[in-house]
């Protein structure tokens, strides 16, 4: 679970890395601009970064899913071994999810307008600033997004169905401790497919709602990610408590 946790904050880490510096910077400047190899930059390490975290995602659920319905295999089935073949399917998935869609924007041509209504770049706003119709392109790119996502995503109900199945067989206590250690996990996969889904499968584009969700998967979450699993985990639990007798201690004594 924590080789796993390990690499979902390098991920975060690394997609709120790759978006937040320049954001900042853009909002004390008023030059606001961003070079095409800077813009392709972006585009590139974002789609691997969230191609990447999908399919980690569902490597913690499948995890979950051992610890709760096979825990007597556990050892056996989660491995180091298949862990570190699980991160690097993740890591492979979200590079060719993200070469499939750089090998064809690379090869648009752009003119007129070069003006991105978005606090970064992505691919359906810099696809509207090419030269071509870009209504089909944005089709077969947003299938491509949504492919990924919600191949994802019909992972993880399958993992959570085989969970609550399990779940609902067992004693109330095993129950809800069960249930416990999948809060998080399930919080963090609402918080994450909610907006991609959204921008990227949803026909409907409302562009003030599209730059909100942008920035909250890309700043907001990565954020939040190590907070909800700090919250749920018992030792950071007992640390914080014992921090804050130390601390209400020392404050009595001064």
């Amino acid at each position: 679970m924590y080789f796993l946790l390990a690499n979902l904050s390098f991920v975060d880490m690394w997609l709120s890395s790759v978006t937040t510096p320049k954001m900042i910077t853009d909002f004390l400047r008023e030059n606001k601009t961003i070079s095409f190899a800077g813009c392709m930059c972006q585009i590139l390490f974002v789609h691997v970064a969230k191609g990447g975290e999908m399919v980690l995602l569902v490597a913690m659920a499948y995890n979950r899913y051992v610890v709760i319905c096979k825990p007597l295999h556990y050892s056996i089935i989660m491995s180091l071994q298949r862990c570190i073949g699980l991160v690097l399917t993740s890591w492979t998935t979200g590079f060719v999810h993200a070469m499939s869609q750089m090998t064809v924007v690379m090869q648009l041509p752009f003119c007129g307008s070069k003006e991105i209504d978005s606090f970064f770049c992505d691919m359906p706003l810099v696809i509207k600033l090419a030269c071509v119709e870009s209504d089909n392109l944005d089709i077969l790119m947003n299938i491509d997004t949504g492919a990924v996502a919600v191949t994802c995503f019909i992972l993880l109900l399958i993992s959570y169905t085989y969970i609550l199945f399990t779940v609902l067989q067992s004693s109330k206590t095993g129950a809800s401790k069960a249930l416990s250690t999948c809060t998080a996990h399930i919080t963090v996969v609402v918080l994450f497919f909610g907006p991609c889904i959204f921008i990227y499968v949803w026909p409907i584009s409302i562009t003030w709602l599209d730059k909100f969700l942008a920035v909250f998967y890309s700043v907001i979450t990565p954020l939040l990610n190590p907070t909800i699993y700090t919250l749920r985990n018992k030792e950071m639990k007992k640390a914080l408590k014992r921090f804050k007798s130390y601390y209400m201690g020392s404050k009595g004594n001064t």
